[in-house]
């Protein structure tokens, strides 16, 4: 799988769970950013 198809799996299953980015950061304690750039198939090089 590639990062934006990752990205959008990991959107969809969030939607489905009604969670929003923060409170799936705070499960996974990480910043909101970084459930935003898993999702938008972001990363730091």
């Amino acid at each position: 799988m590639d990062q934006c198809k990752i990205g959008r799996l990991i959107r969809q299953l969030r939607r489905e769970k009604g969670l929003t980015q923060e409170e799936l950061a705070e499960r996974f304690r990480v910043s909101a950013r970084t459930v935003s750039r898993w999702e938008t198939g972001v990363s730091q090089s």
